[in-house]
């Protein structure tokens, strides 16, 4: 018995990590960057949209490098159907900002450079914290937003398969 418990508890011989194996490719990588604002139209058609550029080796993900736009509206819509379908808690986006959206501003209000670079950077946060839960990868809706060019907004939630 006691020869038993000295071989569970023995600590585990690891091998030292070299500069090849510290530099290398990682084993499993997801990598979204939320990127390049830019603001379209004028007056009340105006809006900004963002690039989301996704890069990966995980398996579950069949296209391994994509870049497509998506507009806060398209951040909702996955946070939504995340909400509705999967079991994970899905994290809050950035607010609305109602206020910047008021008429008869002294400034452009939700176009403005540091409103936008704030709300950059809080999307970015949002999608990297939905990609990297295990249980989210495999939602369809978190592929078609991430990898598709337009989002198809009567598509059949459910999983994906890896094949």
């Amino acid at each position: 018995m006691a020869d038993t418990t000295v071989d569970a508890t023995r600590r585990l011989n690891v091998k030292k990590q070299t500069l090849d194996d510290a530099y290398a490719v990682p084993a499993n990588f997801l990598e979204i960057d939320v990127i390049n604002p830019i603001t379209h139209g004028v007056g009340k058609k105006r809006y900004t949209d963002y690039e989301v550029r996704m890069r990966t080796n995980l398996p579950v993900f069949k296209v391994k490098e994509s870049s497509v736009r998506r507009r806060y509206s398209d951040f909702e819509w996955l946070r939504n159907e995340l909400e509705r379908d999967s079991k994970i808690v899905v994290p809050s986006l950035p607010g609305k900002a109602w206020k910047r959206q008021m008429p008869f501003r002294g400034d452009d209000g939700i176009f403005e450079e540091d409103f936008i670079e704030d709300r950059r950077k809080g999307l970015e946060m949002f999608v990297n914290k939905i990609a990297g839960h295990p249980l989210a990868q495999n939602e369809r809706c978190l592929h078609m937003f991430l990898q598709e060019p337009v989002i198809d907004k009567n598509y059949v939630p459910g999983k994906i398969r890896n094949a």
